[in-house]
């Protein structure tokens, strides 16, 4: 199976299993379509670490990790602890790990794994590295630890999770990210699926543990990179995403929490799902306080900060291959009908080609242009989804603020109204935020104004 932008957050491939043919499984994992692996350089001491940074030299998609595992925390030296401290400053080396507190398995005493696991924490806070952590039904003591020596200062990424949404919850809280291996492929995993659900995908990754937990089919077999697309596969399937998507998305995660971003490009057309969004503009009526743009402009693994707006030609060249999308959406992180002449020309060229056009708007466009546009966009758009975001003037007041004042909910129902006779979909949209009246919502939507209604999660955007 291949799903191009894949990454697996977490692999051993220095183990002795994958001695005969080390290089073939790597040449797979890159026909497999991953850009980027992280070797695990944690397991018997820095007998495992050598050899996992000395893989990493060798491959320009492969990073290393350094660290002592819980299991052989009693082994651990004042000599080994000088000798990592001078390896975690390598280029190649990305993280400290795998560490942590493994309490089932009890190949070191309790004391000894959490006195490693702490000097280790303050060895990631001095070079400014992520944590790598194991936890195995150690959750709770876990966690008191990373809380007292301050690992939320560096975050970094809890690998194999199989604890509770909760303990998920407390991790994420702590700036980790939430890594996901093939026991989700597994018939009898309702309860990490469950969890899987919960995590937001912004904060999930993948990863295989290779050699160890291959997913199903090859479940008992050997695990290896290239099998870290069926967890994406099942990943997908309970975030109701793509694979391609849940690639893209947990290789940028990677990225992000291991400071390996670099430079990006904005996106104008951007996949998510079987649909294909167009980011036209950052410019926007609103100033809305739960607005995801103030804290991030990345959506899904797609960031859409444009250097400046795109002009026509160019936003018809990113418009290349549109036809195998089910529609074309105009969302980005701004107001597309600000630009309503260039969405016209887009959705007249769109309409051409038979693509159904979606526009996902605030509803102030009538107020702006100061005439009614919707007769303007007869035929041209099939769907129109439109933020409502309030049961009342008052409250729309305090969530959306707006430069038009109280007039501006009294507009964005009148635009709802108007938007029937011209456009076939009409949707009225709100958020789900805390303590926001959503059935009230619902009520002014289908009942007042006689549109479907949709709501969108809080704090979920695409």
């Amino acid at each position: 199976m291949r799903i191009e932008g894949l990454s697996d957050s977490h692999t051993h491939l220095s183990d002795r299993s994958f001695k005969k043919d080390r290089e073939e499984v790597i040449k797979r994992a890159r026909e497999a379509g991953l850009e980027l692996i992280v070797e695990i350089g944690s397991g018997r001491g820095l007998k495992d670490v050598i050899p996992a940074l000395e893989l990493a030299q060798s491959w320009p998609f492969l990073y290393a990790t350094a660290g002592f595992h819980p299991h052989d925390a009693s082994k651990v030296k004042g000599e080994d602890l000088e000798r990592m401290e001078g390896i975690l400053d390598h280029p190649k080396v990305v993280g400290v790990g795998e560490t942590g507190l493994d309490y089932h398995y009890m190949n070191s005493p309790k004391e000894a794994q959490k006195e490693v696991f702490s000097i280790l924490i303050s060895l990631a806070k001095k070079k400014n590295l992520p944590l790598i952590l194991h936890i195995r039904e150690a959750q709770g003591e876990a966690l008191e630890i990373l809380k007292s020596e301050g690992a939320g200062e560096v975050g970094g990424i809890a690998h194999c999770f199989s604890g509770s949404y909760e303990d998920a919850k407390r991790l994420m809280d702590l700036g980790f990210y939430i890594s996901f291996s093939g026991v989700v492929t597994f018939r009898n995993a309702r309860r990490i699926r469950e969890v899987v659900r919960k995590v937001p995908i912004e904060r999930t990754l993948i990863e295989t543990d290779a050699p160890y937990l291959a997913p199903e089919p090859f479940r008992g077999r050997r695990n290896e990179p290239a099998y870290v697309a069926y967890v994406a596969k099942a990943v997908a399937e309970e975030k109701g995403l793509s694979p391609e998507d849940v690639a893209r998305i947990t290789t940028f995660n990677l990225k992000r929490v291991l400071k390996l971003e670099g430079k990006r490009e904005a996106r104008i057309a951007y996949p998510i799902r079987d649909s294909l969004y167009l980011n036209i503009t950052n410019r926007c009526t609103n100033y809305c306080t739960f607005c995801a743009k103030f804290r991030d402009y990345t959506v899904k693994g797609h960031y859409l900060k444009l250097g400046r707006e795109p002009d026509l030609e160019e936003i018809l060249s990113a418009l290349k291959g549109c036809e195998r999308y089910r529609e074309v959406v105009f969302c980005g992180f701004g107001e597309p009908l600000l630009r309503l002449d260039t969405v016209k020309e887009v959705a007249r060229w769109l309409k051409s080609k038979g693509i159904r056009v979606r526009i996902d708007t605030d509803g102030l466009a009538n107020l702006v242009h100061g005439r009614n546009i919707l007769p303007e966009l007869e035929g041209l758009v099939d769907a129109i989804s439109v933020s409502l975001n309030a049961p009342d003037e008052e409250t729309y007041s305090r969530y959306c603020i707006s430069r038009y004042g109280k007039e501006a909910y009294r507009a964005v129902k009148d635009f709802i109204r108007e938007a029937k006779r011209y456009i076939p979909e009409v949707t009225a949209t709100v958020v789900a935020l805390p303590g926001l009246d959503i059935e009230a919502c619902r009520k002014v939507a289908e009942e007042e104004l006689g549109v479907r209604f949709r709501v969108r999660e809080y704090n979920v955007v695409g």
